[in-house]
Parts: structure tokens; sequence; C-alpha cells
């Protein structure tokens, strides 16, 4: 769009919890994407999906093997939760018990991938890593982050994120060299982890109020 001068491109752009540059701070998410062969994932992480249920035949990253992945990378803390719960209950502790259940109704409704979707985003964002390289492609038409003149740019990173490590985000920064530093912000937020990113108090309270301040600010200088 920025190539184009599309008149509709946005004013602002805000990258949270991105793997942009996977190569930066690898994660253990990252190490298994460069341990195995592509050809791994193709035939350990898609299953297809049985009847009766919707979207029969379909090939998928389920949801119950990524969030076997998710909790898996993360067991005690998930374990400590759970005790942390039960003693709640025996308090009598309503609130504290809602809240976790609250945490989890979300936590656990994960989605199936299709499996191009899945396998595209190993191939080219965690194996080759096309973006970062400048060889990444949409639609016959190599992708330009230096087109990227007058689109502010926001890039926003949890300190303890696990999945996309810091630094993987804000690499966003170094790719769109002709944005102007007025409309630039990286932000890293303490003491929350990948999902803190996009929920939670801190997102509410912290994370939110900055992101929305700054696309008025931009908004605002057209």
């Amino acid at each position: 769009m920025a190539e184009n001068s599309d008149p509709l491109r946005p004013a602002s752009l805000t990258l949270m919890g991105s793997p942009i540059d996977a190569r930066l701070a690898p994660t253990v998410t990252n190490k298994l994407a460069e341990e195995r062969p592509f050809t791994w994932f193709k035939s350990h992480m898609i299953y297809t999906v049985p009847p009766p249920y919707g979207g029969a035949l379909r090939r998928v990253y389920p949801g119950f093997v990524q969030l076997y992945s998710f909790m898996s990378m993360n067991a005690e803390a998930h374990q400590n939760a759970h005790w942390r719960y039960f003693a709640d209950l025996v308090k009598g502790d309503g609130d504290s018990a809602d809240k976790h259940r609250e945490f989890y109704d979300e936590y656990l409704s994960v989605l199936d991938l299709s499996e191009e979707f899945y396998l595209q985003t190993v191939d080219e964002v965690f194996q080759r890593h096309l973006l970062p390289k400048g060889e990444m492609v949409h639609r016959g038409r190599r992708i330009d982050p230096a087109a990227m003149t007058d689109i502010g740019l926001m890039t926003v990173e949890g300190e303890r994120d696990d999945i996309s490590g810091v630094g993987q985000t804000q690499a966003a920064h170094a790719l769109c060299v002709n944005t102007p530093d007025a409309w630039r912000e990286l932000y890293v937020q303490p003491e929350v982890g990948h999902y803190g990113v996009f929920n939670g108090r801190r997102f509410v309270d912290e994370i939110y109020p900055r992101v929305r301040r700054f696309i008025a600010r931009r908004d605002a200088a057209l």
C-alpha cells in the first residue's frame, strides 16, 4: 500500500509479540523450528478433522496440539496456578477462584489452524526468515518495509515472552528505515509473557492505553 501511495493506507502500524525476525533472542519455539526439517512438521503436526465435526476431512494443526505445546512449556506455572485455585476454593475465596476460571476459560479455547497457514508460517517465518532477509513475496511482489515513509510504527513486546523473544518484534524498526523517528515507539512491558501482551490486567492498564495514545497521536497529525 505504501509503494502504491494507496489513499487507504493506515496512519500507523502496531506490532505486538510478533516474530518479525525469529533469529533474534531465540526461544524454545524458535529452536524447535530450526532443529526439525519442514517435512517433520507436515507429518507430525497436521491431522485430519474426523466426522461428524465441522470441517470434516480438512487437514489442520489442531487446537489441542497447540494447547499441549503451550502448557508443556510452562507446566510448573500451570500446576501452581491450579494448586492456588484449589486453595482458594478451600478458603472460600470466590473472587480469586472466579479470576482463575475466567483466565482458563479463555486460555483453553484454542482454534484449529489450517494446514496451509501453519506450514507456510513455519517455512517462511521460522525456518527461512524471508521478511528480515528481504525475500518475502506477496502476490508476486517483494515486500519492502522501507517503502513506508509516512506510516507510524509501534512495537510491543513482553519482558518474559517465551514464544517471541524480546527483540523479535522490535526488529521491524530496523526494516522500516524510512519511517521518521518522530513516528516510532518501541515498548517492552515488564513482567508479562506472550499471553500477557494481549490479555490481562497489565494489557488493560498499561499496554492498551499506550497503543491507543500512539494511534491517536499519529491520527491527529494527519
